[in-house]
């Protein structure tokens, strides 16, 4: 089985009003079509209320749930809760809030997406209620965190064992940030965290240009690492549609660990592209809310 660990869908396109096709560029069908064509047979929707004006998607979470009680073979939701661009994020009543949108949604998943810099938040009392109560509902926590995170995302893992934790886009670790080694460094430390798992997504995100598949400096300098001290079972593949559109096809972005990982055995790689996200309990089908 074949699963996309992060993606998105949206009832109209967030970033751009000049698109010609808004309610379809982002939209669940253009999804399913990326997924039947790829031969990929589940996707955890990472949902993001994000958008102002006539891109807003506050309705984002129901719109995606919706459509995994559509296809509750093909979708698992991963409900945005208490993100950056919401008001209120990082505010008291975290804990409640999650476990309300668990419950409305039956998730199995969460995401939750912070600011650049680590506003020490994760080691606050609110923080620490919030991934407790993560770990008591029996979730798992995607979380994109950019480096000056992972010290606090290794405290929360070490205090919610149960709890596992899948960040994005190997990290944000960015090939020409003047910190890359150290922040490489402090990525690979997590290792430690039996708990701590890493998206294998976002290439674009980590080089320029932003298109220069398959992204060998990347491969060598941050994937290769990454895969060495986490194991294909603590990775998982993920195409960021149709973030990603822009910079490399959904094709592409299977392909750069179908065919571009020849450390891998096809054992490991099957890990890679599905098999480690059931040891996480994201491979059974969506409960009907």
């Amino acid at each position: 089985m074949i699963f996309d660990s992060h993606c998105h869908a949206w009832r109209r396109w967030p970033y751009d009003a000049r698109v010609p096709d808004p309610n379809h560029r982002g939209s669940i069908g253009g999804l399913l079509y990326e997924l039947d064509a790829a031969g990929v047979d589940r996707a955890a929707v990472v949902c993001a209320r994000i958008g102002a004006g006539s891109l807003a998607n506050d309705d984002n979470n129901d719109y995606v749930a919706a459509a995994a009680c559509r296809h509750p073979d093909r979708l698992v939701v991963m409900a945005d809760v208490d993100s950056r661009w919401l008001p209120e994020h990082h505010t008291p009543g975290a804990a409640d809030r999650l476990r309300g949108a668990a419950e409305r949604y039956e998730l199995t998943a969460f995401t939750h997406y912070v600011h650049d810099e680590d506003d020490g938040w994760f080691g606050s009392d609110d923080g620490a209620e919030f991934f407790g109560t993560a770990a008591d509902l029996g979730l798992v926590a995607s979380l994109s965190v950019s480096p000056s995170w992972f010290p606090a995302v290794g405290a929360v893992a070490a205090g919610n064992p149960t709890l596992p934790i899948l960040l994005h886009h190997l990290g944000h670790l960015r090939l020409d940030d003047p910190a890359f080694g150290a922040a490489r460094a402090g990525l690979l430390a997590l290792a430690d965290r039996p708990n701590v798992m890493v998206k294998v997504s976002g290439f674009h995100y980590l080089t320029t240009p932003s298109w220069g598949f398959p992204y060998p400096d990347v491969c060598e300098r941050v994937l290769r690492p990454i895969a060495h001290a986490f194991g294909p079972h603590r990775l998982a593949w993920g195409s960021d549609f149709p973030v990603a559109r822009q910079h490399v096809s959904y094709a592409q972005s299977l392909a750069m660990v179908r065919d571009h990982t020849p450390w891998w055995t096809d054992a490991e790689r099957a890990l890679v592209l599905g098999g480690s996200l059931g040891r996480v309990g994201l491979d059974g089908p969506h409960r009907s809310p």
